[in-house]
């Protein structure tokens, strides 16, 4: 295919953006997308902007998206450093 500028370019680029460093292939129906908003922290409004992560496939089916998606929260800076999660599951097993 070739661009306005008459540029040979590929009709696909794979996605390579998931915590497993894995390429996204066009036929992993399974992978996810998210899109998390920015908030001003003056008056705690979206302001515009938004992190975005993906998940494969390969990574939901093992059931780790749960982990992936807190590591990524944690390297955006969307959570501090030393959140844990819920203690819920601690209290309930004692």
């Amino acid at each position: 295919m070739q661009n306005d500028t008459h540029e040979l370019m590929h009709l696909y680029l794979p996605w390579k953006r998931s915590p497993s460093n894995r390429i996204i292939h066009t036929k992993d129906h399974a992978s996810i997308q998210m899109n998390v908003a920015e908030v001003d922290q003056v008056i705690g409004r979206f302001n515009g902007q938004f992190k975005t992560s993906t998940i494969c496939g390969a990574i939901r089916k093992i059931g780790e998206s749960n982990d992936s998606i807190l590591r990524l929260a944690k390297a955006h800076g969307i959570i501090s450093k030393d959140w844990r999660g819920s203690r819920m599951w601690d209290s309930c097993h004692k």
